[in-house]
Order: structure tokens, then sequence, then C-alpha cells
């Protein structure tokens, strides 16, 4: 979908060329992202409170860091500015004007952006990013897991003991179907609305919260696997 979206923009520069506009995307762009936005690692194991603000400042514009973000995320110490490059690029600058870090939208309000040999690091509001954390909380503690006729198959715990980069430690209950047992997830987060299980070979299950307040696994199927709250 992002390169889709891409393509498209690549499309619309072409046709547009310097036309008012891209000008005028550029501007709401920056006039929506005023404000105070939490900067973090995938999993928000390590956060950073950024204050973008829209006063000009050498190469960019204003923008403010909370004490803590040279500890938490080390390359901040490099970012002094912030400014919009082409449509929709935010780009977090040095004194110089280079990147130190550009993130593109990929959900509405959520920003993404790489740094390479690091990693990952995701740009949203605030408000949004606490809720989140407030999600992820109500996930930690017992689950069990059961099929679509609500027979239940295995038991698992959630914690909140890092278990690598953004993971999180879960652990099978005994007696639970082979199939589950083969899997065997040793580590969990909460990725973009989906609990994401992960095995020490690396496989991964996805599941989706439905209308009825279960999470089931995705993409779906005709026995489908479902997550229950205990």
């Amino acid at each position: 979908m992002i390169i889709l979206r891409g393509f498209a923009l690549i499309i619309a520069a072409c046709v547009a060329a310097m036309s008012p506009a891209r000008a005028q995307d550029a501007t709401t762009l920056k006039k929506e992202m005023v404000g105070q936005w939490e900067l973090s690692t995938t999993e928000r194991s390590k956060t950073c409170v950024v204050t973008l603000k829209g006063d000009a400042a050498g190469h960019g514009l204003k923008l403010e860091l909370e004490p803590a973000c040279k500890t938490a995320l080390p390359f901040t110490k490099d970012i002094v500015a912030w400014s919009v490059k082409g449509l929709d690029i935010v780009r977090l600058q040095d004194a110089t004007g280079e990147a130190v870090i550009d993130f593109t939208e990929v959900e509405a309000g959520i920003f993404e952006g790489l740094r390479q040999g690091e990693g990952v690091y995701i740009l949203q509001d605030l408000a949004a990013a606490r809720s989140m954390a407030k999600s992820m909380d109500q996930m930690i503690g017992d689950w069990a897991m059961v099929r679509g006729n609500g027979q239940p198959i295995c038991g698992l715990t959630l914690t909140n003991t890092e278990a690598g980069p953004d993971n999180f430690q879960v652990f099978l209950k005994p007696k639970c179907d082979p199939v589950i047992a083969q899997f065997n997830p040793t580590q969990w987060r909460l990725e973009r609305g989906q609990i994401i299980l992960m095995s020490k070979a690396g496989e991964t299950w996805q599941f989706e919260a439905d209308d009825n307040a279960q999470w089931r696994r995705v993409p779906d199927t005709a026995d489908p696997l479902i997550m229950l709250r205990q």
C-alpha cells in the first residue's frame, strides 16, 4: 500500500510539477504536525517526547526534545530542527539541514522512519501513543486460546518482561493442543493494533481484535484460533 501510494504521488508530482496544489499539501502537513509527538522504538520500549513548533529555526522549524531523549534515543542529540520535504516526508534534521531521520505516514497520525543499522522508529501523536501504552498494559496477564466453537486448546501468559528489542516474554501453560505446542511462542508484542506471537524459529502469528472483544488469528480461516482474556 505504501509503495502504491508513493507511486501515485510521484505521478501526481510529474503532472503538477511545482503547482500550488503541491505547495498546499506541504503547508497543510506542516500545520498538522505542530504539537507534541512521541518518538519511539516500534513497541515503545524506548520513548522520547518531541514538541514540533511552527517558528523558523535555521534550515527548518523549531522543536523541543525532552531532556530524557538523549539517553533513551542517543541519535536525537543531533536533532535541532524539523521540516517537511516533498509532499509527505517529515524530517528531523541536524544543524546543517541534513536528515537525522525521515518519517512517512503509514497510518493516520502514525509516521515511520528507518535508521540504517538501528531499525525502525515511530512518530505519533503523544496522546494517541499514551493511549496505546495503556492498551498494552491491558494485554499483560493470562489468556486462553480457543477454537471457533469455543473449545479451549491452550493457556498462555503475556508478560512485560523484555525479551529483546521491543519484544516481551510469553509462556505457554501445560497440555496445549499440538498445533500450539509445536509453534511454541516465546515472545510477543503489540504492533499497529495486532498481538504478534513469535516462536524461537522466527515464525509469527498475528491476532486482531474483532467486534466481540476477541482476538482472532489473521488471516481468518474456517477453523479460527481465538485469544480470550482471562
